[in-house]
């Protein structure tokens, strides 16, 4: 299997599909986070579901973190052309 480009894995480490935004992530983590909650994943699948829901997490904190990143960095551009 060939290297992953991305630096995203489970704890399984297996590869899993990269979400086309922070809110299609937070989208599909809902939505397992509901069926969770409402018994409708079954125990063979759960495990599954967990995993994906861990590497969304995931996902979701990294792009939070460089969000916050970004706009501390033009916060600091704003101070200092102000300055």
């Amino acid at each position: 299997m060939a290297k992953s480009p991305h630096k995203y894995k489970t704890y399984k480490m297996t590869e899993q599909a990269i979400p086309a935004s922070y809110e299609a992530a937070y989208e599909e983590l809902e939505k397992i986070a509901v069926a969770i909650d409402n018994d409708e994943i079954s125990i063979d699948l759960l495990s599954e579901k967990v995993a994906r829901a861990a590497f969304l997490v995931q996902f979701c904190q990294d792009k939070l973190r460089k969000a916050d990143e970004d706009v501390k960095k033009i916060m600091d551009q704003m101070k200092n052309i102000q300055g």
